[in-house]
């Protein structure tokens, strides 16, 4: 399911929504995957003008497409890549009580991961690829994109509630796929997250996003041939379990997660002994889709919220 609100990076979604020709075209994918040729026959249009409005959807991560070899052909074979979108509305309470903060992708604290593997700031790479040593390099803290095929990347961020106050839920929201050499529109990888030491749970990224189309956000120097963009994901943990998009991941509840520790640690990873070891990008505010960093959330307790204005 994919979470949508008011932020800028949402409006794409919501324009490739406005267009009738549009939900034709996802109610054709949501009876099967179908090729460009197909979809222009069924809707009476042109492939050129079905690609423009397929290059919409794929944008807003509505849809994907992978290549595939049939009767001596390469064809583009589209598929629904979202089933529901939650939309979320402002409210007084809703704002009143959620304490949100950003970590950027440069600014993990602890490392072990093996190639491919790189980084990427706004404006250039990060060192050599392939070499696990550059991510320890000083600029890494600018870097708005990392990748690696298998092992952890940890981040560490202060605990900013005060005494009297307490997290029913927290939700990480961070854009991520992948990695494959170059791009792979069919790459399964198990990607784990931790938080506090407590296993959330696996969620599988189908893909190495990006033959189809560039990241939204990501820079025009960036190459063409890598990591583009990933899609939008929400973990939530509340007393009734952990969920991602709203479906089940575990059984953890947010009383598991040792919230009154000082500090935080959120860990993302692809273990070796991992039914699918296809790596994790991890894309900050300026490349791919969705222009954010990674999010962390925290929603207070009923009367538990009184001075979370004042929560540095």
């Amino acid at each position: 399911m994919l979470k949508v609100n008011g932020d800028a990076g949402c409006m794409p979604i919501y324009e490739a929504l406005a267009s009738e020709v549009r939900w034709q075209i996802m109610n054709l994918l949501a009876e099967r995957e179908r090729n460009v040729k197909d979809l222009a026959a069924a809707l009476g249009l042109s492939p050129s003008i079905v690609t423009l409005h397929i290059r919409k959807l794929e944008q807003a991560g509505l849809t994907g497409s992978r290549r595939v070899r049939l009767n001596g052909g390469t064809h583009k074979i589209c598929f629904l890549a979202e089933s529901r979108i939650e939309i979320e509305l402002p409210s007084e309470r809703q704002t009143s009580k959620i304490r949100e903060q950003s970590i950027a992708i440069g600014h993990y604290t602890a490392f072990d991961i093996r190639p491919t593997c790189g980084l990427g700031t706004l404006e250039k790479e990060i060192g050599v690829w392939d070499d696990p040593r550059y991510f320890f390099d000083p600029e890494r803290v600018q870097a708005a994109i990392l990748w690696f095929g298998q092992g952890f990347v940890e981040y560490k961020t202060p605990n900013y509630l005060l005494p009297e106050q307490a997290a029913e839920a927290i939700e990480i929201s961070m854009e991520l796929a992948s990695e494959a050499p170059g791009l792979r529109d069919d790459w399964p990888s198990d990607i784990g997250f931790v938080f506090n030491g407590v296993s959330l749970g696996i969620w599988t990224s189908p893909a190495d996003f990006g033959r189809a189309a560039r990241g939204r956000h990501t820079p025009t120097w960036w190459h063409r041939n890598v990591n583009q963009y990933g899609l939008l994901k929400t973990i939530r943990v509340d007393a009734r379990g952990t969920f991602i998009d709203g479906e089940y991941m575990s059984d953890v509840t947010a009383a598991d997660l040792r919230l009154n520790e000082p500090f935080w640690t959120l860990r993302f990873g692809v273990d070796e002994q991992a039914k699918h070891v296809g790596g994790l990008t991890l894309y900050g505010a300026g490349f791919g889709n969705h222009d954010q960093d990674i999010v962390i959330r925290v929603h207070l307790g009923e009367n538990l919220s009184k001075g979370a204005e004042n929560i540095q």
